[in-house]
Formats: structure tokens, sequence, C-alpha cells
């Protein structure tokens, strides 16, 4: 034990992600790994009052209870926090530790709960006192009375105009009529009424594509658990079970798993039974609050990972997401690896992504079959984090190049060009590339089907942002870049394709 923390020391202890927590030093249970920086960063095995859970803490994150009583008892205002401060108040009253009215088993329900209050909190309303004003004059008032009205008739009549031009000059696929450039009286564009997603067709499972074919891939003898069969998902559990492997899949809503589970892949119930089940778990889910609950949510990965179990998020995060999971890993024994992915629908469904590793470098030689059958190029960059960023900056230059193009063609369309004109005269030039070409088709056609979701690209941007922000690097065109994506996404485009950043630009 540390000099600085003694067994049964009351503390406040910090965990990544959550407000200051009363709790207790503790003997470490046997199979508790300690973190690879433990020499560096001493570190004590914490009990957390209010809840089941244990969880090495470094000591630079704990602080004497007592002490720190005054200040840290007021860091939440959620039910559990302060069922927390009862608990522990309880114990040092009468020596009795009051167990939590949630499951034992699961280990982290509580901080979960501690989440969504703190967001609902967030989410509803504050009641604030009327506050007292100087009554206006009466003329003022008067005016400000007439005035109201005749400004919601005027909204109202512009509307049912704008309605009324939708009708004869837009069809659902976005013709683009060339019109001539507008003089400065004129009026605005009319933007069209939301654009219905094209329908996805479903996915052939059982049948291997051309590209799985000519890899000829010799399948782990290793059993692999997926989580999250989304549009990238979906399509990777489909290259490893048609590649032979041994598959056990879980996704958020059952159904999807229907597919998988007549192609071969066996189904768990939970997270925690996906890791149970597997020597290797993939997870690949929206976003990193996602993720994250992937690992510390209800019946999470954490429960199930034991020593050597290796855990694989291809989710699009931040590095500091990945650094958290990895320790929350590692903690358990477990091994992490990052493996972001650079590509869209198509490439997933293929085997053509490009794979960018970070991380446990004898879990990476483990799925090497794996990333074989889901991609074309497989990178290792070293230690957790790297991958993150990496995958950071291509999606930042991604991003901005489409905001760029999305302008260019409707900058095109507003001065009378024909937008197929000028696809067929860059597609000429340097600048063709399959991503700009496609894309540019997408925007022509009007339809929009999703091979990246707007909203992806959106959350790869903000991350991008947060990344700059933390290294105080200027990045001007990737923040307005942002925000052409933030209002496309607003305007109900969120789950289309990344290319209906059009809409915004053009409209």
């Amino acid at each position: 034990m540390s000099e600085g923390y003694k067994l049964g020391d009351l503390v406040w202890a910090k965990m990544k992600g959550f407000p200051p927590w009363p709790g207790r030093v503790e003997a470490p249970n046997p199979d508790s790994k300690k973190p690879a920086n433990a020499k560096k960063n001493p570190v004590q095995w914490i009990f957390f009052y209010g809840t089941s859970n244990y969880a090495w803490i470094e000591e630079s994150h704990i602080k004497p209870y007592h002490e720190y009583k005054d200040t840290l008892v007021k860091s939440s205002k959620t039910g559990q926090f302060k069922e927390a401060v009862e608990a522990i108040e309880e114990y040092i009253a009468n020596g009795e530790v009051r167990v939590p009215t949630n499951d034992v088993s699961d280990t982290n329900s509580v901080f979960d709960r501690l989440k969504e209050e703190e967001t609902s909190e967030k989410k509803s309303p504050k009641i604030t006192k009327p506050r007292k004003e100087p009554t206006p004059k009466t003329k003022r008032v008067d005016n400000s009375a007439e005035r109201r009205p005749a400004k919601k008739q005027r909204r109202e009549s512009s509307t049912s105009n704008s309605a009324s031009n939708r009708v004869g000059s837009v069809s659902p696929t976005l013709n683009h009529s060339p019109s001539p450039p507008r003089k400065s009286g004129s009026t605005l564009l009319n933007r069209p009424a939301n654009i219905a997603r094209p329908v996805t067709p479903p996915l052939d499972v059982e049948t291997l594509s051309q590209t799985l074919k000519e890899k000829n891939i010799m399948p782990s003898n290793l059993k692999f658990g997926f989580l999250g069969l989304g549009i990238m998902g979906s399509g990777i559990v489909k290259n490893l079970i048609n590649s032979g492997h041994s598959v056990i899949v879980w996704n958020r809503t059952q159904e999807k798993c229907a597919d998988f589970i007549k192609a071969g892949a066996e189904h768990g119930l939970t997270p925690s039974d996906v890791v149970l089940a597997a020597d290797i778990t993939f997870s690949c889910v929206a976003d990193p609050q996602a993720a994250k609950d992937m690992v510390f949510g209800n019946c999470g990965v954490l429960i199930e990972m034991t020593p050597n179990k290796g855990y694989v998020e291809m989710t699009g995060i931040d590095a500091e997401t990945s650094q958290d999971i990895a320790e929350a890993i590692n903690s358990k024994g477990g091994r992490y690896l990052e493996a972001q992915v650079q590509g869209s629908k198509t490439h997933a469904q293929e085997g053509t992504l490009v794979i960018l590793a970070a991380g446990d470098k004898s879990l990476f030689d483990e799925c090497h079959s794996c990333f074989e059958a889901m991609g074309k190029n497989t990178f290792y960059l070293g230690e957790v984090g790297n991958a993150s960023k990496m995958n950071l900056v291509l999606q930042l230059m991604a991003g901005v190049t489409l905001a760029g193009l999305a302008e260019s063609m409707a900058l095109a369309d507003r001065a009378g060009l024909q937008q197929k004109d000028v696809l067929e005269v860059l597609e000429l030039t340097s600048l063709a590339c399959p991503a700009i070409l496609d894309k540019g088709k997408a925007i022509i056609e009007g339809g929009f089907p999703t091979q990246l979701p707007l909203q992806h690209m959106q959350k790869d941007l903000r991350l991008s942002l947060g990344m700059s922000d933390q290294l105080e690097q200027p990045l001007p065109l990737a923040a307005a870049a942002n925000e052409v994506y933030k209002h496309a996404k607003r305007l109900g485009y969120g789950k289309h394709d990344a290319s209906a950043v059009y809409i915004r630009a053009r409209f």
C-alpha cells in the first residue's frame, strides 16, 4: 500500500466522466490487474458507496473524505450521488455499508443512472421567478401588440406561397433546372420539403462478394463477438461469417440479428453475453457515448471481461474516449485495440475498408484474418489514441472537401450552369477522385441514399474540432464546415448520406 492512504480510509475518488464520489480504500481482488502506469502514478483499489463498484483510481484523483466534505458534497445534485453520501455517513455512524438497490451483478448501473439524471437535469426547464420590468408607456404597448400579429401573418403568407411554388418547381429528386442570376431585390430560393431517404435494400448476408472470393482467407480458430449491426457493422459481420469465422452478434434492435443468425452466426442477448462467449469482441456503434455505454453500461462489456480476452473498438471516437475504454479493459486484465475504419457502406460490404489500428500488438496479430476479411489495407500505428487521431484527420479532410463540393454545385446551379456538365469537366481534371465524383452524382440525383450518414460526418468534424482545442491548433475551415453540417442535420437530413449537406448549401 502507498504511504498516502491505508486500508479503510474514507475518500473522495474521481472516476473519469463522473463527479468525485464517496469511497473507501480496499484491498484489491486477486484477479484485479493494476493499470500499466501504476508504477509511475500510484493507484488505490476503491469501493464506491451507494454502488457495488470497485476500480483502480490514481492517488492524484483521490482526496480525504472529511477534509474535502464541505466542498465536494455539492459536486452533484443527482439522487444516486445523494444516496452515496448518505451511505458513507451511515457507515461513519454505524460501521455498516448499505447495499445498493440495483442488482449487484450490474457493476455500472448506478453510474448509468447518474448519467441519465444529469442529462435530464440539463434538459428539464429551469423554473425562475418572473422578473419585474418597468411598465412601458401605453403607446409603445399598443404599437407592439399591433405589430406582432402582422409579422405572424406575413410569415404564414410566405409559407403558403413557398408551398405552392414547390409543387410546380421541385421534384422528389431535386431536378435542378438552370436559373439565371437573381437581382438583389428578388426573393430567396424556396427550400424544398424534406426529401424522403431512399429505402435501403436488405443486405444479402449469405452471398460472397467477388473481392472476398479472391482473398482466399484462412480463418482464425478463435471465436469473435460483434456488437452493433448498423450501416458499417452489418457489412463487416457479413464478411466475417462468409470468410469462415465463428461469430456471435448483438444489436440494440434485435430484429437485425435474424439474417446473420440464419447465415450461421450465434446470438447474444446482451453485450456481456457476447464477451463471455467470445475470445475477442468487436464493437462498431454510433458515437463515443454509445461506445462508452457498451463498456460501462447495464450488462456491459466490463462485467464479463476477464484476463486475456480481447476488445476491439471500431466506433469512430476521439483519442480520450479510446484511452478511457482501454484503461477500463486493462484494469480487468483484458487487452484493448482500437481499429478505426476509412470507407463507406459499400466498402464495408465488399471488404475493401482501410483499417487503422493501435493498442495491444498481440491482439492486433490475432485479428489478422478478421482484418483481411474486412479490408484491403491495415496499418498498426502504435499506442492507443493514434488510430483515432489519424481517423479524425482524414475525416476532417473528407468533411471539408464535401462541403466545398456542395457549395460549388450550388453556385453552378445558381449561375445557370448544368451540374452534370460541371461534373463531366471535373472528371477530366486532377481533382477527380471516386469520392468527389460519387458525391457529385448523389447531389445531381438528389435522393441522397446513405453510404455515410451525414450525422456521422458532423460528429467526426466535431471531434476534430475538440482535438484542435486541446492542441490549440486553429481549424477555421473545419469550424465553418461543421456549422453547415449541423444546419443540414437540424433540417432533418442526419440519417441521409453526407452529400445531403448540399440542401443547406443550395437553399
